[in-house]
């Protein structure tokens, strides 16, 4: 009998559809396989390229996973084999046309029961929106299967102006010919095949248990130890600053400092705080940073 799958996902650049497109190419070729692609869309739309007003007035709806009124949109069946949930985080969160739809009634229903793989596509902190999106599944009765991490694997700090060039222009070339492309590389994501296969391997035989492993062992998650120390910490800053600014008449103006304290974050106090972890803490701590990283790399929820 034919396996069928579900694909969804939202995309506003197209980077996102370019890898469900490759990830889903080894399960569309197989003659057992059906693949069904959804492309989630939001009523009141988010702007692409983004202006930086509509951009940080996103963060405080993001960070607390409200959910947002989504176009109508269908399934062909009532059961699937396999989900596979595509997504890119903002502000540490699952996007909110992606928070929108694990929150959706009409998703919970075809999700309960289900295995599923997440597959995102980030500048290069994904943690605190798995991790989100791992409680909604546990909620829903989703059986949550695989995860890989697509990121811009260039300089922290290069991507971040790459990352702001791309938003905020639609172009996604090099920044004044010297800085490398925004995003996720053309090779990775023409590369993003490799998973699929794998995945097609578990979903024919029906055995799920040693996906991840073999995900993890194909670099389809890769946790980064600075990185992973920066997000947690953000994450709770995040969640104080969206509880401040809900409560606030003069949105715009505490959306502003918002702005500025989180460029001063990342470039002045990040580096000044991994700096003194690197000498005080982290050659202490190996145990618990490897207990650490196997978790983020695994699908179970804590």
């Amino acid at each position: 009998m034919s396996k069928k799958v579900l694909a969804v996902y939202f995309t506003q650049s197209g980077q996102l559809e370019q890898i469900i497109d490759q990830f889903t190419k080894p399960l569309s070729e197989s003659g057992d396989i059906t693949v069904e692609k959804v492309r989630i869309d939001t009523v009141e739309k988010f702007p692409f390229p983004w202006t930086t007003p509509t951009f940080f007035d996103a963060m405080p709806e993001s960070v607390d996973g409200v959910p947002t009124a989504l176009e109508k949109f269908s399934f062909k069946e009532s059961v699937y084999d396999l989900i596979i949930f595509g997504y890119q985080p903002w502000f540490l969160s699952p996007s909110i046309p992606m928070s929108s739809l694990v929150q959706h009634p009409g998703f919970i229903a075809v999700a309960k029961n289900t295995p599923l793989v997440t597959i995102s596509g980030c500048r290069n902190m994904w943690i605190n929106a798995q991790e989100k999106l791992k409680r909604h599944f546990k909620n829903a009765g989703t059986q949550l299967k695989g995860n890989i991490a697509l990121v811009d694997k260039h300089n922290n700090y290069a991507s971040l102006v790459t990352i702001f060039y791309w938003m905020l222009t639609g172009k996604k070339d090099r920044k004044w010919g010297i800085f490398p492309r925004p995003g996720v590389s053309d090779e990775d994501i023409a590369d993003t095949s490799v998973f699929g296969e794998t995945v097609k391997k578990h979903l024919l035989t029906n055995d799920w248990d040693g996906l991840q492993p073999a995900l993890v062992q194909q670099k389809g998650v890769d946790v980064k130890y600075s990185l992973m120390f920066i997000e947690r910490k953000a994450g709770k800053i995040f969640k104080i600053w969206s509880k401040i600014i809900n409560g606030k008449k003069n949105r715009s103006a505490w959306l502003v400092g918002f702005k500025y304290y989180l460029l001063i974050a990342l470039c002045v106090a990040a580096p000044i705080i991994l700096t003194v972890d690197a000498i005080f803490f982290k050659p202490f701590l190996g145990k618990r940073i490897k207990k650490q990283k196997a978790y983020y790399e695994g699908v179970a929820l804590e």
